[in-house]
């Protein structure tokens, strides 16, 4: 696919500060004159909002495949009427999770496989390609310390093992994806922020 603009994606764990370091992003672009988009996933397009609602209500219960048909779903919507068209005018694309956290949440949380996760992943997103992609690292004890601090949606409600595997997961495939940036979760605000904008700036040059 012909890009004139950058997409950028924020992977982790719920908790780990990716959505303020994302807004943070945003803004510092916007400072620049840089144009910019900022969204989410699932979400970013009013369908793929209407599947976040039903995908994270917690009184919504369903089967592991139909989680997975959600997102993929919610995806296929947000990559074909936001993603791509944004990349092609020249925007600068920052998305709260993308194709990494299906194979996390639902390939291993949900233990469907990585394999079937990614074969969607690839039909939905078109040969998208993303440019830089920081993994926000988070150890166990600092996530449920922050995490009961918050209202829980339907995933965050499931068991402590099940998010001890998500957290354990995103440890092991940061490891082994080429070219992420990894983040240290329990750094300042100020720290990650730096380190991010330091990292798109080589980018955008």
């Amino acid at each position: 696919m012909k890009k004139d603009g950058v997409f950028i994606v924020f992977e982790g764990a719920d908790k780990t500060g990716k959505t303020t370091q994302a807004e943070l992003l945003k803004r510092y672009l916007e400072k620049k004159g840089i144009k910019v988009i900022l969204t989410r996933e699932p979400g970013g397009t009013q369908v793929s909002e209407k599947i976040r609602e039903i995908v994270l209500d917690p009184q919504n219960v369903m089967s592991p495949l139909c989680e997975l048909f959600l997102y993929e779903a919610a995806r296929a919507d947000h990559v074909e009427n936001l993603i791509k068209p944004a990349i092609e005018k020249g925007y600068v694309v920052i998305s709260d999770r993308f194709t990494l956290a299906s194979i996390v949440y639902q390939g291993y949380g949900r233990r469907l496989g990585e394999k079937l996760v990614k074969k969607l992943n690839r039909v939905v997103t078109k040969g998208l390609n993303i440019d830089i992609v920081f993994g926000f690292d988070i150890n166990e004890d600092e996530y449920f310390r922050r995490s009961r601090k918050f209202l829980k949606d339907r995933i965050e409600k499931e068991d402590k093992n099940f998010m001890r595997n998500i957290i354990f997961t995103y440890k092991k495939l940061f490891k082994k994806i080429k070219g992420i940036k990894i983040i240290d979760s329990s750094k300042s605000i100020d720290e990650i922020h730096q380190f991010i904008v330091n990292e798109v700036e080589k980018k955008l040059k």
